[in-house]
């Protein structure tokens, strides 16, 4: 009876697990460059009643185990890094990575990565983006070089600042021996992930790599692995409005299967106690 008891408990566990992820994924529906998470399940200890035995001879059949379970645990929570659409914003200095990879966000001595490319210029000529901090350009073309923060300390010297599709950061001189000229300014870097599903999620739309990424190369965008740029563009969420209410009847009802599990444990229970009155 207790077994029924706990098995229930664990289930509603899981699947309130199971909701949590559904829940923060509808929530981010319009968040830009949101990936969304999906829940796996697995059983977990099992009490075994009997044990399996072999035949002898022709005398005595082998038997079959016979186990009773505890219920089930929410065994994975992952990731689904597909890419979704392109959404159109009009600014100049959006950009969409059209394409794998990553934008580079310096964090002190480390880096983060993001998908959302909402970019511009600080009063202080460093490139920064929709959270203030500071994006990385690409030092050379070997991909193994590590990125380094983006600034143009005279940017007031210069207008019509463009950022093309291979990340090339570009504005005409207003003054000095390139006036009137268009020089470029930084290139973009591009992060490769070997394996994204490993990055651990910062909030603010960003991941950090701990471990089991593998190694990050980092390029031009449309060099090596790296997706090239579409400008005044953001990444949509790949968020399935139709998938995630689908998946929340199902995890509702699982919910309300196990939580009846301990109304009916209960119940016999109660009929055990009130055998003798």
């Amino acid at each position: 009876m207790m077994r029924a008891l706990f098995s229930g408990v664990a289930g509603l566990k899981a699947y309130q697990t199971g909701m949590d992820v559904i829940g923060n994924n509808i929530a981010n529906v319009n968040t830009y460059g949101f990936k969304s998470s999906r829940t796996t399940y697995r059983d977990v200890y099992y009490q075994t009643l009997a044990g399996s035995s072999a035949g002898t001879a022709s005398t005595v059949a082998g038997g079959n185990p016979a186990q009773v379970g505890y219920g089930s645990t929410a065994a994975t929570v992952d990731v689904l890094n597909t890419r979704s659409g392109m959404a159109t914003t009009g600014n100049p200095t959006d950009c969409y990575i059209d394409g794998e990879g990553y934008f580079v966000i310096q964090d002190g001595s480390d880096y983060l990565y993001t998908r959302v490319g909402s970019l511009s210029f600080d009063a202080a000529g460093n490139l920064v983006d929709g959270n203030k901090k500071i994006v990385c350009g690409a030092p050379s073309d070997d991909g193994k070089t590590d990125p380094t923060a983006i600034n143009v300390a005279d940017i007031g010297t210069y207008k019509d600042i463009t950022i093309g599709s291979d990340g090339k950061i570009t504005g005409q001189a207003t003054t000095g021996t390139d006036a009137g000229k268009v020089v470029t300014l930084a290139t973009i870097a591009i992060a490769n992930i070997p394996n994204p599903s490993g990055l651990t999620q910062e909030g603010g739309s960003y991941y950090k790599a701990v471990s089991n990424t593998g190694d990050a190369t980092y390029f031009a965008p449309g060099k090596g692995a790296a997706g090239k740029l579409v400008t005044s563009a953001l990444e949509s969420s790949n968020v399935d409005l139709a998938n995630e209410f689908s998946q929340m009847i199902i995890t509702e009802r699982g919910f309300q299967a196990n939580s009846k599990i301990i109304t009916v444990s209960d119940e016999m229970l109660e009929d055990l106690v009130n055998l003798k009155r």
